[in-house]
């Protein structure tokens, strides 16, 4: 698949929850961590989506938060994926950083280059990747 979305992890559907507008999906990926999508009722019927179902999560690399403090605070965004960067590459003003997740999987960030000088990001460094469910997008094959 071709597409603008820097983040596409491939995972398998471990659950569905369907409520009255919306509904819940649970990915494992492959490297064992987990991704949340919220979407609508008629997505999950009009992706025929099912558990055991093979699945594309698509995240842009905007979309993503990098936190390397918590300081005692908990957030409400269900996606928080722990990782290591390992490659920050500056721009005139925003900076992509890369951070490959404890499972392998790899994970963009865009985010400014005050952002980077701020956050003291750094090859090596820990990181938690952060991003709201509705950020998801799901793609299945046909």
């Amino acid at each position: 698949m071709l597409t603008s979305a820097r983040n596409q992890f491939s995972g398998t559907i471990k659950e569905v929850n369907i409520g009255a507008v919306n509904a819940e999906v649970l990915i494992g990926l492959i490297g064992g961590e987990s991704i949340i999508a919220s979407i609508t009722k008629y997505s999950v019927t009009n992706l025929g989506l099912k558990e055991g179902k093979d699945i594309i999560a698509l995240v842009k690399a905007p979309q993503i938060i990098l936190v390397t403090d918590f300081g005692g605070y908990k957030l409400s965004a269900r996606n928080q994926l722990a990782g290591e960067i390992t490659q920050i590459k500056l721009g005139v003003v925003n900076a992509e950083v890369d951070i490959q997740l404890k499972g392998g999987d790899l994970i963009a960030a865009t985010v400014t280059n005050d952002s980077v000088e701020n956050l003291g990001l750094k090859k090596g460094q820990s990181v938690t990747a952060v991003f709201k469910a509705g950020a998801v997008i799901l793609a299945v094959a046909e």
